[in-house]
């Protein structure tokens, strides 16, 4: 059993998961390729210039800068890219986030009275956007950087509207 469907109660229907989009890892891609290209030409500046102990220590101390804007800038989110999951079932909207710490908010569709969407033209071209969740009691909830927010609000308007029409005829 995965991640998401240890959460759902037993008889609820797993519906989409996602995380959010792959826009989000540009800067650490980014990072990641100007860190290397960085340590790479300092490490051999450093093996021509350099001699004996000097030059061991001064390679390691490039290596452990390196590794730890690795750490900083790349790893941790990318991490933070693989704990975050947008998750709609059949009953409501999971949202769930962290790795040390971990949040989480349940909507209910029943609660649900309003769904929107919002992007501009990069977005639009890159098929990303924010949704907007209004729920009954609450300022509305806003969700960036959902991949194919156009789909994730017509999956989740259809939704809604199923279950007000559901409630309605019993």
């Amino acid at each position: 059993m995965g991640y998401p469907e240890e959460v759902l109660a037993p008889d609820e229907q797993l519906i989409l998961h996602r995380h959010p989009h792959w826009k989000m890892l540009f800067w650490p891609i980014v990072t990641l390729i100007v860190a290397t290209a960085l340590a790479g030409f300092a490490g051999g500046f450093i093996s021509r210039k350099a001699e004996g102990t000097s030059r061991s220590v001064l390679l390691i101390v490039v290596l452990v800068v390196w590794l730890g804007i690795l750490v900083w800038r790349c790893a941790a989110p990318v991490i933070s890219w693989k704990s975050t999951h947008f998750i709609v079932t059949d009953r409501r909207v999971l949202i769930r986030q962290g790795v040390l710490t971990h949040t989480g908010i349940d909507i209910p569709m029943s609660r649900i009275s309003s769904v929107q969407f919002r992007h501009g033209l990069f977005d639009r071209l890159l098929g990303t956007g924010t949704l907007i969740i209004g729920s009954s009691s609450e300022e509305p909830l806003e969700y960036d950087d959902i991949p194919q927010v156009q789909q994730v609000h017509a999956l989740l308007y259809h939704q809604v509207f199923e279950q007000s029409r559901d409630n309605l005829g019993q």
